[in-house]
């Protein structure tokens, strides 16, 4: 194995498929994680130069734990993680689902912060060694909506930080990337995907192709180790009363209403 590694979890689709297929585009060795999307992660594999799969369920973090001291075993230029898979269920800032908040800690937080500290003491590459954590804009602009979501992913962005600074390694890296609204989620139609995501400053859909070449560029390591970048055309400069899922809704009923 000539060619750096790099993990992406939840890289067989959305924005996890658009990092992996950036990363073997530039030459990298991508593992591509998955849970249930097999398929999409076997057909994405035989796609690209050179890919492998490897399936576990961020549910449990000891199982996530054991596949990344697997493959620490035997990458022997593991470069680059990157935890790209979330869940991402509604429940609101006045009525907090205990289940969806535990699921979402689980998945968004718990699991990528123990898949870091075990890569960071395991993975070896005689480059620098880098860890990406994919955030939300939500950490900078919060509104009620998603409130587990986010708050897994404000927990998540706080791993940032506490992970560069106690990274055994003075060469190690580790940052976040904060997304806007970019694919269809949750209930969305296309019309309103079209609506919703240009709900910022510069009233242009952000691409999953920008978050894929932001991960790469932070591979580098050139960035100092701690910082995250926005890649969101700058909607988490913003104060959104709620996500844009529901405001765009509402601009659609006024103007319908006009």
């Amino acid at each position: 194995m000539t060619r750096p590694a790099v993990l992406v979890t939840g890289g067989a689709t959305r924005i996890g498929g658009a990092i992996t297929r950036a990363f073997a585009a530039a030459g990298w060795h991508v593992v591509i994680h998955y849970k249930s999307s097999a398929a999409q992660a076997e057909a994405l594999a035989s796609a690209i130069p050179s890919a492998e799969t490897v399936g576990f369920d961020l549910a449990d973090d000891d199982a996530a734990v054991a596949a990344i001291l697997a493959l620490a075993n035997r990458l022997a230029d593991w470069r680059c993680l990157v935890n790209s898979a979330s869940v991402f269920q509604y429940d609101a800032a006045i009525a907090l689902d205990p289940a969806t908040f535990r699921q979402a800690m689980q998945v968004n937080a718990l699991a990528p912060a123990r898949i870091s500290q075990t890569y960071l003491a395991h993975a070896t590459s005689a480059a620098t060694r880098t860890v990406i954590q994919i955030t939300d804009m939500k950490i900078a602009n919060t509104n009620p909506d998603f409130f587990s979501y986010t708050m897994s992913k404000h927990a998540l962005a706080a791993s940032i930080g506490m992970l560069a600074k106690g990274a055994r390694q003075a060469q190690d890296r580790i940052y976040g990337i904060a997304p806007g609204a970019i694919l269809a989620s949750h209930d969305q139609s296309e019309e309103e995907t079209e609506l919703s995501h240009r709900m910022n400053l510069l009233c242009r859909k952000t691409g999953a192709d920008e978050i894929a070449d932001a991960a790469l560029f932070l591979a580098s390591g050139v960035l100092a180790s701690g910082q995250t970048l926005f890649i969101d055309s700058g909607q988490h400069l913003l104060d959104q009363p709620r996500d844009v899922i529901w405001l765009a809704r509402e601009l659609a009923a006024a103007e319908r209403a006009a």
